[in-house]
């Protein structure tokens, strides 16, 4: 079974079942204590915490997932992965125990016929319920059903609220260790006999302050199987990598970074991972960056390109970038689950590209640091290079230790990993005793340390662009430049509801640091601050703050302009409009909706038409707190994703619209001066995305056109009156030009033809024209083929052409396709050229994206051919 069976043959089981079948949320989740979605219950977490409604009480998923707590793990077993597929069935106050455990073992022993023999059970020590389940009703015997405590089997959501027991099935590998050592072993023991592949979560408490436990009315049911796992017992693979999911990929890096698994498989392993977990990551909207998701993607990609630098035995440079073109093989192996992978493939690949070309930049900027350690080094007649150095060159350059290593063996220095690897653990103990910043944790123990100890940030930011603060906290960023500082009050917003962070200045004494970044937590504004100068003052000392003002008053233009055009959006095309993601920043705003079909030119211009109205009305803003259900009794339009307390925040346009929202607001509409709008576009199914700009970006946008109208009408020697006409009239000129050209071009063609098929080859007895041009049509191609083919009346005839990208055609006459087809020699042109293509055994095209290897390609078609008519 295929790992494209395995998921429908999950959805299909669980539909059977009477569940709805969802499909995968996306890898960023709309929870915000969370960086990434690390598991399959992560979309419904709202409904199994009670905070919403289910719209259904049975779901089944395929849940996308990124995990990078093991990131040093994964290439070095079996298992570990950072992007990973679960499986899962839900059920929100329905089905509990009894048919989980049921239909859970129907579905691995009747459709995907696991051996019985091979499975165990496990169940927290004290659920009796599931142990007999197990035991009576399905009839697992107790040899192979395993009681096991909280670290094992016990769920929850943190110290206090929902939670329960667990059950995982896990089947014996019969890998009983090198010495039979794991031979008496059984769930729960170390080792890697035992493989969990599904984990049964019965949500039936509710534990309060005290730690007591009272059963919740409504129980609930999560499961997660990993698709990885399971497809490597049903396709009796050793491991995860052998499997289909993995396999394609694997042959792709092979073939591009000119290496085998055999000699690399560590290697192979994590870029194999690591590309996978980049395109889907990209693909859901990430994009490098020295932060939260951004920062992991940026960590990924670098790990991988750095061990691919390091088997090959260079520092690579841009040049020799290569992950780029392992993204097709990623697409062609998971498009069939995730079709859209396949619309964002170019995309993908070029954000892919800009982050191996920028590393290889950092990693010659490192080399260069390394080789003045080493001259240093060779002076003074040294002969070990210090771990502070190796240390550094990973920490700031992102220089893998082994290509540090290599480069000094090569230099006959020395260098100590003990003593790199033990600077490393120092490091992420520093880590852990402050914070981790970049994490995919539920929770953030250290967010709730200090709010009990502090409280919540006072925030002065929508009444004072300037004020006063004392630091609460101070350190070092973890996998950043610059400090992380939390102060008792601040003016500086932090990024939230969409609306992007202030940046200003703060100042104590001789010191001054710029603020880049807010991020928030459960109520406390942690800043992110780089050093302008100075030295970072200590906890306790006073600062003053200032935000860039004139950066505000733009973001607010901007956030003000969402509500105009979220309120316009549901006139103009119906009340099922509702916002499903905001950017607010000072150059533009864009805005996602629920609509269901492109918006035409004309409704376009009456949303930008109708929006600049309510901006020339100068509507004064009416803004502060009221009971929540008052709110919404008034018609307030809330997100479906945000959580709202009793008292909210109340922003309207008076007569026109009423919001509820934290942002930051200009005082009337006229501030906003003029709204543009940029793009209509669709960024998934059901779901549009309008660009726009306003203020200064629009005047900015007004002058550019108007210079452009001017150098237009400039270059046609007209005025800006008379243009259009104008370039209507050249356009009449250069059809009927082109329509000439064309004709030209066929009768130069004839004479081309006849001067080309006096330069044939005889292979094998066989007429064979072989020829590579730059900028023919793929028409001209044709063309040149089939007047061949009858000039030559046996023959073949082998063209190619690069136009910036490959363009391949080829002709067999029929009296020799049953010896060569046109098919078959195309293909081995196209992938010499980074593409793909076919057709009938008499006549095939393709195209590559490698115009360049053009000749190649064609000299390669050459050889074929002679090896098959030899």
């Amino acid at each position: 079974m295929t790992g494209n069976e395995l998921r429908k043959s999950f959805i299909d089981f669980f539909k059977s079942k009477e569940h709805k079948h969802f499909e995968s949320a996306s890898l960023i989740p709309d929870d915000k204590s969370l960086l990434l979605t690390v598991a399959g219950m992560v979309p419904f977490k709202p409904f199994f915490l009670g905070e919403k409604e289910a719209p259904f009480k049975r779901i089944t998923t395929y849940q996308k997932c990124i995990r990078t707590n093991d990131l040093e793990n994964v290439g070095k077993t079996p298992r570990h992965h950072t992007f990973f597929e679960m499986l899962g069935n839900f059920s929100f106050g329905d089905y509990f125990k009894r048919e989980a455990i049921e239909w859970s073992w129907e579905y691995i022993t009747k459709i995907l016929k696991l051996d019985k023999e091979r499975l165990w059970v496990s169940v927290f020590e004290t659920d009796d319920e599931a142990y007999k389940i197990w035991n009576e009703e399905i009839g697992i015997p107790e040899e192979r059903l395993v009681r096991l405590g909280e670290d094992d089997n016990w769920w929850a959501a943190g110290p206090v609220g929902s939670c329960g027991p667990c059950s995982e099935i896990y089947y014996d590998t019969q890998n009983m260790g090198e010495n039979n050592e794991e031979i008496n072993c059984k769930p729960g023991d170390e080792g890697d006999r035992f493989l969990e592949i599904w984990n049964l979560v019965f949500t039936e408490w509710n534990r309060l302050e005290d730690g007591t436990l009272v059963s919740l009315p409504e129980k609930n049911i999560d499961t997660g199987a990993g698709i990885e796992r399971i497809a490597s017992v049903v396709q009796n693979k050793k491991n995860n990598f052998e499997t289909d999911l993995f396999m394609p990929i694997i042959k792709g890096i092979e073939k591009i970074l000119g290496v085998e698994k055999e000699k690399y498989d560590e290697t192979v392993k994590i870029i194999a991972d690591h590309i996978r977990a980049s395109v889907f990551l990209i693909s859901d909207g990430v994009l490098p960056s020295n932060e939260g998701r951004g920062y992991i993607l940026r960590k990924i990609i670098r790990r991988a390109f750095g061990v691919g630098s390091v088997a090959k035995g260079k520092v690579f440079e841009k040049e020799d970038i290569f992950l780029h073109k392992i993204v097709s093989y990623v697409v062609e192996t998971m498009k069939e689950a995730y079709p859209e992978l396949s619309e964002k493939e170019e995309y993908i690949e070029k954000v892919i590209k800009i982050e191996e070309e920028r590393f290889s930049t950092t990693l010659k900027n490192g080399t260069e640091m390394l080789f003045d350690e080493i001259k240093k080094l060779k002076n003074e007649n040294g002969k070990k290079l210090s771990s502070e150095i190796s240390f550094k060159l990973y920490d700031t350059f992102g220089f893998p230790f082994e290509l540090t290593k290599l480069i000094l063996n090569n230099n006959g220095i020395e260098v100590s990993e003990e003593d790199f690897e033990k600077r490393l653990e120092e490091q992420v103990t520093r880590s852990q005793r402050s914070r981790v910043t970049i994490s995919d944790m539920i929770k953030d123990d250290f967010i709730d340390e200090f709010f009990e100890k502090h409280g919540k940030t006072e925030f002065t930011g929508y009444e004072k662009f300037l004020d006063k603060g004392k630091i609460l906290y101070v350190a070092k960023s973890e996998g950043m430049s610059g400090y992380e500082m939390i102060f008792d009050r601040t003016p500086f917003y932090a990024e939230s509801g969409g609306q992007v962070s202030d940046t200003g200045k703060i100042t104590a004494g001789e010191f001054e640091g710029r603020i880049i970044d807010v991020v928030k937590k459960k109520d406390i504004f942690i800043h992110q601050v780089e050093v302008v100068k100075g030295i970072i003052p200590p906890e306790d000392t006073t600062v003053e703050m200032e935000i860039d003002i004139e950066r505000r008053k733009d973001i607010q233009r901007n956030h003000t302009a969402t509500h105009i055009l979220h309120k316009v959006l549901r006139e103009k095309l119906g009340t099922h409009v509702e916002q499903s993601g905001s950017l607010v920043e000072s150059d533009k705003l864009r805005f996602d909706f629920s609509h269901y079909e492109a918006i035409s030119k004309e409704i376009i211009e009456e949303i930008e038409a109708e929006v600049n109205n309510v901006i020339l009305s100068n509507i004064k803003m009416k803004i502060g707190y009221e009971n929540i259900q008052e709110a919404k009794d008034r018609g307030a339009m809330a997100l479906f994703s945000d959580k709202y307390g009793d008292v909210v925040r109340v922003v309207e346009i008076p007569g026109f619209s009423i919001e509820l929202c934290g942002g930051a607001h200009v005082q009337s509409t006229g501030e906003i001066g003029l709204f543009n709008i940029e793009s209509e576009t669709g960024i998934s199914s059901g779901v549009r995305r309008i660009t726009a700009t306003t203020g200064h970006k629009s005047l900015d946008y007004v002058n550019e056109v108007e210079a452009k109208l001017a150098e237009i009408s400039s270059t046609m020697k007209s005025d800006e009156n008379n243009i259009i006409e104008v370039l209507k009239k050249f356009k009449t000129e250069f059809k009927n030009l082109e329509k000439s050209y064309i004709q030209l071009q066929s009768r130069v063609l004839k004479y081309e033809i006849n001067d080309l098929f006096e330069k044939t080859e005889d292979i094998s007895g066989v007429k064979v024209l072989v020829k590579a041009f730059e900028n023919k049509s793929i028409e001209e191609l044709k063309e040149i083929v089939d007047r061949g083919k009858e000039k030559l009346g046996s023959g073949i005839v082998i063209l190619g052409s690069d136009n910036e990208k490959a363009v391949f055609v080829v002709g067999v006459t029929k009296d020799l396709t049953s010896r060569i087809k046109a098919g078959d020699i195309v293909k081995i042109m196209a992938q010499a050229a980074d593409g793909n293509g076919g057709g009938r055994p008499d006549f095939a095209q393709a195209g590559g994206k490698n115009g360049n290897a053009v000749k190649e390609a064609v000299e390669k078609s050459k050889e074929y051919v002679a090896s098959k008519l030899a």
